[in-house]
C-alpha cells in the first residue's frame, strides 16, 4: 500500500500508542547531545576519514504541524532551489534493517540512531549541492546535535580554507523550515485525509484498478488527531523555536491554498538568501573565534593560569596579590554599594605585562570583573642646562575599572 503525499515521513509518529514498559524505559539511551554527537562523529571519522566527509553545501531541515502539507511543499521547495535528488525522509530511514530490529524488539528509535542515519545519508555524493531532510530534528536532544553538527562543519571549513581541499568543505548553510497550522485546522485536515483515503481504497477494491493507500489511525480518530498535534506542539515545535537565533529560520503560515503557501515560501526563502554572507566574506571573518567558544572553557583556563603563576612566577604573583590587598581592596570596599570602582596606579610592577594579566585573573577568580586601561602622558622631568628646554618623560597610569555585584539597601518610607 502507498501513502498519501504529505505524510509518508510520519510513519513513526502514527504507530499505535503503547504504554512504556519498565524494560523500554531502561533501554532508552542517554540524552546527552554532546555524547551522542561525539559518538556518531567519531564513528564516521574512524570509518570514512575526516578528509572524506563531504556534506552538502546547503541543507533544508523540514518540519511542520500534522497535516501541514510537508510532502506537497517539499516538491515545490526542491524545484525552487534546483534540488534534483529526492529528500531524506527520516521515517524511511527508520525502516532500515538495524532500525527495524530495534523497533521490533519494542525499543524506540533513539536520538543517536536517528542522528547517525541522517548524517550517513547526507554523505551520499548525490546531495553534494544541497539536500532536504524531512523530519529532523524533532527532539530537544536532536536540536542540540544539529547545533554541534553545524559547529563541526564550520570548524572544518576554517581548517581547510585556502588549501586544495577548500571546495570539499563549503560554508555550511542550514535552513530550518517550519510549516505551521493551528490545532483546529490540523485536526480538520487529518480527518479529511483519512476520509479521502478510505474513499479511495473503497474505489480501488470495487474496481480492481489502482493501489490502496495506508490509513493512519490518527486520521480516523478525532481524539487521536488532537493528541498527535499536542505531541508536535510540546516536543518538536518548542524544540525547533530555539534555533531561531542560530540558523535561518523559515516560519511558514501553512493556512490557505497550495498556491498561497508556495508564495509565502518564495518570499521567505528569497528574503533569507539576501541576508547570507558571501563565501569569501564568511571565510575572512570565520577565523575570528565565536564569543561562546571563548567562554566555553574559561573557568578551567583561569584555574590553569593561576596555578602556573604560583608555580613559575611565584615572586611576581605574590607582589601583585599583596598590592591588591593593600592598595586596591580598601578602595573597592568604599564602593561596595555601587559595585563599581575606578583605581589609578603608577606602581612599577605593572611595567611587566604579566603583572597586569595576574591582576585581572585574581580579581576574576574572586568574583570581580577587572578591566585595565594604560594611559600615557608626558610630564616635565628636567631642564636641559645647555638649551634650557624642558625635557619630558613618559608617565604611565594604569587605570583599573572593577565591577562587582553592589549592595541593595532597603529604604524606609
Amino acid at each position: 500500500m502507498v501513502k498519501d503525499g504529505d505524510s509518508d515521513h510520519e510513519d513513526a509518529e502514527n504507530a499505535p500508542l503503547k504504554p512504556k514498559t519498565k524494560k523500554q524505559v531502561e533501554d532508552l539511551e542517554v540524552k546527552d547531545a554532546q555524547l551522542i554527537f561525539q559518538a556518531v562523529w567519531h564513528e564516521l571519522e574512524e570509518e570514512i576519514g575526516v578528509e572524506n566527509l563531504r556534506f552538502p553545501a546547503e541543507i533544508f531541515w523540514l518540519n511542520g504541524s500534522p497535516g501541514a502539507g510537508k510532502g506537497t511543499q517539499t516538491a515545490f521547495i526542491m524545484e525552487f532551489r534546483d534540488l534534483t535528488e529526492k529528500p531524506i525522509i527520516v521515517s524511511e530511514l527508520l525502516k532500515s534493517p538495524e532500525a527495524r530490529k530495534k523497533m521490533d524488539a519494542g525499543m524506540l528509535a533513539g536520538d543517536r540512531e536517528v542522528t547517525r542515519l541522517v548524517l550517513r545519508s547526507l554523505l551520499n555524493p548525490c546531495y553534494e549541492s544541497g539536500a532536504i531532510v524531512d523530519g529532523y530534528p524533532r527532539t530537544k536532544t536532536q536540536v542540540e546535535c544539529l547545533k554541534l553538527f553545524h559547529g563541526r562543519l564550520s570548524e572544518l571549513r576554517s581548517k581547510y580554507v585556502g588549501t586544495f581541499q577548500e571546495e570539499q568543505f563549503p560554508k555550511p548553510r542550514f535552513h530550518i523550515i517550519m510549516l505551521f497550522i493551528d490545532e483546529e485546522e490540523s485536526v480538520r485536515r487529518q480527518l479529511l485525509r483519512g476520509q479521502r483515503t478510505m474513499e479511495h481504497n473503497a474505489e480501488v477494491e470495487a474496481s480492481g484498478v489502482g493501489k490502496t493507500r495506508e490509513v493512519r489511525k490518527t486520521d480516523l480518530d478525532e481524539e487521536a488527531a488532537h493528541r498527535r498535534y499536542k505531541t508536535f506542539k510540546e516536543s518538536t515545535y518548542h524544540s525547533l523555536t530555539t534555533l531561531r537565533e542560530v540558523f535561518h529560520y523559515h516560519f511558514i503560515n501553512a493556512h490557505g491554498t497550495v498556491i498561497e503557501i508556495q508564495q509565502r515560501i518564495i518570499q521567505e526563502l528569497k528574503y533569507q538568501s539576501s541576508l547570507e554572507l558571501d563565501e569569501s566574506t564568511y571565510d575572512r571573518i570565520s577565523t575570528i573565534p565565536l564569543a561562546q567558544k571563548l567562554s566555553l572553557h574559561a573557568r578551567q583556563l583561569l584555574v590553569h593560569r593561576l596555578d602556573s603563576y604560583e608555580k613559575f612566577h611565584s615572586d611576581l604573583f605574590g607582589q601583585v596579590v599583596d598590592l591588591i590587598k593593600s592598595k586596591f581592596i580598601p578602595i573597592v570596599e568604599k564602593h561596595s554599594i555601587s559595585g563599581l570602582a575606578y583605581i589609578n596606579s603608577e606602581d612599577p610592577v605593572f611595567a611587566d605585562p604579566l603583572a597586569i594579566a595576574i591582576l585581572i585573573d585574581v580579581f576574576t577568580e574572586r568574583g570581580f570583573t577587572a578591566v585595565v586601561d594604560i594611559r600615557k602622558t608626558e610630564v616635565p622631568s628636567r631642564i636641559d642646562p645647555k638649551s634650557y628646554e624642558i625635557v619630558n618623560r613618559e608617565k604611565k597610569i594604569y587605570r583599573v575599572r572593577i565591577n562587582f555585584p553592589g549592595s541593595k539597601i532597603r529604604r524606609g518610607l
